[in-house]
């Protein structure tokens, strides 16, 4: 048997980060590595330009059993000429030669309503991570800061043979304990590539990896 420490992510409003355009921010349909981690990083009191190390080599796994509804959301902003947003650090060219102007335009923010993940974390450390989730050194988040968390998570560190076995030990919010996941995201599997691993924090690039989607009939006991 293996150790696996689990837990839920569900937030009335939500986005799991995709790539980003100037004037669009897009949200994909499960809760990416990146953010996952972050998530966990925040909890243990890591900034964003700390030492993530300790939480790279871990694997995790997403069950999906509500991806929520899409909403869109628009922000007016000022941002630089449209043409120098184009070219990564022209920004203080930019306004030199705009006399410190700014354009002002429509961003395009996408988010999911009412989803409902269940995680599960394979690797080092697990108790201490999982202390942390239950006293969170930094406010968690689904996403962004506009998105909190709707139920507390109910981390805990249980033994299975599969990951089906451990997340079928989940505690659900008591509102959705009926759920059922009906499809896992499998770190190391194969079919699906996204891009959603950090490569360098300070440039905020991520690089690509491989998943694996398949079906599944996981429904879990129990309430928060």
């Amino acid at each position: 048997m293996e150790n696996f420490l689990i837990f839920t992510l569900n937030a009335s409003i939500s986005s799991m980060g995709e790539m980003a355009g100037h004037e669009r921010r897009g949200s994909l349909m499960w809760p990416g590595r990146s953010l996952i981690v972050g998530l966990m990083g925040a909890a243990l009191g890591i900034r964003r330009n700390g030492d993530f190390s300790r939480l790279d080599s871990l694997r995790i796994d997403v069950a999906i059993f509500d991806v929520g509804t899409a909403m869109r959301d628009f922000h007016t902003i000022q941002t630089i000429p449209t043409p120098a947003a184009r070219k990564p650090n022209s920004r203080p060219e930019a306004l030199k030669q705009g006399q410190g102007k700014l354009n002002s335009i429509i961003s395009i923010r996408d988010y999911r309503t009412d989803a409902l993940y269940g995680i599960a974390v394979r690797g080092e450390n697990l108790p201490e991570i999982a202390q942390s989730l239950h006293t969170p050194h930094f406010t968690l988040y689904l996403g962004r800061k506009s998105c909190p968390l709707a139920a507390p998570l109910g981390a805990k560190i249980v033994q299975a043979d599969t990951v089906e076995e451990a997340l079928s030990q989940l505690t659900l919010p008591v509102w959705r304990n009926n759920d059922r996941a009906e499809v896992l995201i499998e770190e190391g599997g194969k079919g699906e590539i996204i891009t959603d691993v950090p490569f360098d924090r300070k440039r905020w690039h991520f690089k690509t990896r491989e998943v694996g989607m398949r079906a599944v009939n996981i429904a879990p006991g129990g309430q928060v």
